[in-house]
């Protein structure tokens, strides 16, 4: 894999392999400077294209490409073709369950056997909409024998947000208050993206939850960030299967 991307440090099965690409490298320019692999962004095309077989070369995988609307949508990953979803699992080898992030946050699953893995967009929207409960409910093994890992995303420092947003969350839960402090400005809350992922990873009984604790706003060498920067490329967050043992 390229020094210049990085894996989830986990316990996983020695046959599931993950990577998180950074905006470093690529051949984009202008506000998608570096290793965009958004086409939805206004990027040439050809740059794009050009970054994206780059990845597929290194890693040996075939991406599974998703054209992501804040949903609760899961699909089964597949290589041939975009599909509309915001979370795709497989139990195949060397296809790569893909999402992409500048902002919002990553979550990859796996099995405790290495059959099965998934990969999860989680915006705000999703998460109070229930994608990650939408994808363990679709997944072939119980809640039990999945473990997660929440990838770089906009740290509680930086996601401020309106009332709206936090009275969405405690009215599905009155717990999920405690991911919110208040902000420098009246009404407005800090939100603790992760931590509203692990409450309901947790409550749906994932015994393992992992943490890059990577905030993309506060480092900006390494990461795009919407919130940030306005304008910019997106990273990708992948997680396949080999025929490792």
């Amino acid at each position: 894999m390229s020094p210049l991307w990085i894996s989830a440090e986990w316990p996983a099965p020695a046959n599931v392999r993950t990577c998180i690409t950074t905006r470093r490298g690529g051949c984009s320019q202008g506000p998608w400077k570096g290793f965009n692999l958004g086409s939805h962004v206004g990027d040439e095309v050809s740059h794009v294209a050009a970054n994206r077989a780059e990845l597929q070369r290194v890693l040996g995988c075939a991406p599974a490409w998703l054209n992501q609307t804040h949903s609760t949508h899961l699909v089964k990953a597949d290589a041939t073709q975009v599909l509309d979803a915001d979370a795709s699992w497989t139990n195949e080898r060397n296809i790569a369950c893909t999402v992409m992030t500048a902002d919002c946050l990553p979550v990859l699953f796996w099995s405790d056997d290495g059959t099965v893995v998934a990969a999860v967009h989680a915006g705000w929207r999703g998460l109070v909409a229930g994608v990650l409960e939408a994808t363990v409910s679709q997944l072939p093994l119980p809640p039990q024998r999945l473990s997660a890992w929440l990838g770089p995303r906009i740290g509680p420092s930086a996601f401020e947000v309106g009332p709206e947003v936090r009275a969405a969350f405690v009215a599905a839960d009155a717990g999920a208050a405690a991911a919110f402090k208040p902000s420098w400005r009246a009404g407005h809350h800090l939100a603790d993206l992760a931590e509203l992922a692990r409450q309901r990873l947790t409550g749906l009984g994932i015994p393992h939850i992992c943490d890059s604790g990577a905030c993309t706003v506060n480092d900006a060498s390494r990461w795009f960030s919407f919130r940030r920067e306005g304008r910019c490329g997106r990273m990708a967050s992948l997680i396949w299967r080999t025929a490792v043992p």
